[in-house]
């Protein structure tokens, strides 16, 4: 039976779901006015990981349902910290046994001795340190051709940053090809993106970038990339972009975003103009750190266009001949 853990509350009485729960369980339910147990602490971080992987994607709880097959009641749950208690069966399981959770899943696979010994080292590292190690990694390990990677320049950003205002013009200043990775998703796939989320859903698109990226990747010559704002969300596919192209984040304050998003002749933001500004910076704050991993950063706020076209060509390499 599915139970679910709920917290005590003034006049609360057990359910009958939860008298029908083990009785370490039921111990394991805390009124709110005690401290949190470490139980509920696990419970609230899996809710806050599931509403960050959900910012980031710049998804809304009603399309991760859509998407998952999960009731939205659930993940509303789920959220708020209140997740089904098999779930801490589950680490329970994975503590006694030494591992993690992840490994009794089996969604990765086992982890070999070099694996475990590198996650040893790493697990004590401070954030300085392990920006450092992974710095150390890229360049000995990551980077398969430095002179190509230099000639391929991937801007990201959110919508209304300017990645294919500036990135066009890069190019043509550069004599350089340029792509928009959305576009370069939707010829591969034949259709457009309305029409392949519809079909294909989240998971499949990003499937579907992966492959546009590798095909850019792969093909020769230098080139000015605008790849789409949630590509850092996908650790893989981010970590290939990273890998393979220097990177730029273009960043701008909210109400840029906004502004220039309306510019283009998008009017949704106006339906529900306060929200719409929450999700956004709710959106920016979630992957703030995964776009500081970029090369380098370039504000659009507060600048000209040609203004910052001149500083985006002062950052980015030249591998013309003859630079």
């Amino acid at each position: 039976m599915i139970q679910m853990l709920f917290r005590q509350r003034p006049g609360w009485r057990m359910s009958g779901v939860e008298r029908g729960m083990p009785r370490d369980l039921q111990q394991r339910l805390s009124p709110p006015d005690a401290e949190p147990t470490a139980d509920a602490s696990y419970l609230a971080a899996i809710g806050q990981r599931v509403r960050l992987a959900r910012a980031r994607r710049g998804m809304t709880r009603r399309k991760l349902c859509a998407e998952s097959g999960v009731s939205e009641r659930y993940v509303a749950q789920l959220e708020a910290g209140r997740g089904n208690v098999s779930v801490l069966v589950l680490r329970d399981l994975a503590r006694g046994l030494g591992i993690t959770p992840l490994e009794l899943l089996g969604d990765a696979p086992e982890a070999s001795r070099a694996q475990s010994a590198l996650d040893r080292v790493l697990a004590r590292l401070s954030e300085p340190q392990l920006a450092d190690a992974r710095d150390m990694l890229v360049r000995n390990f990551a980077v398969a051709n430095p002179v190509a990677r230099q000639s391929r320049i991937a801007l990201i950003g959110l919508r209304g940053a300017g990645k294919s205002t500036l990135g066009r013009m890069l190019a043509e200043a550069r004599g350089l090809a340029f792509h928009e990775l959305d576009r370069e998703i939707e010829r591969d796939a034949g259709m457009e993106m309305a029409e392949m989320f519809e079909i294909h859903g989240q998971a499949g698109y990003r499937r579907l970038e992966r492959a546009a990226l590798e095909r850019l990747i792969a093909e020769p010559g230098g080139a000015v990339i605008a790849a789409g704002g949630g590509i850092v969300a996908e650790r893989a596919t981010y970590g290939l972009l990273l890998a393979h192209c220097f990177t730029v984040w273009l960043r701008a304050s909210p109400e840029d975003h906004m502004r220039r998003v309306i510019g283009q002749g998008d009017l949704r933001p106006m339906a529900d103009n306060r929200q719409a500004m929450r999700d956004l910076k709710a959106i920016l704050e979630s992957r703030g750190k995964l776009y500081e991993q970029a090369d380098a950063i370039l504000d659009t706020s507060y600048r000209e266009l040609d203004s910052n076209l001149l500083e985006l060509l002062r950052i980015v390499p030249d591998n013309r001949p003859g630079r």
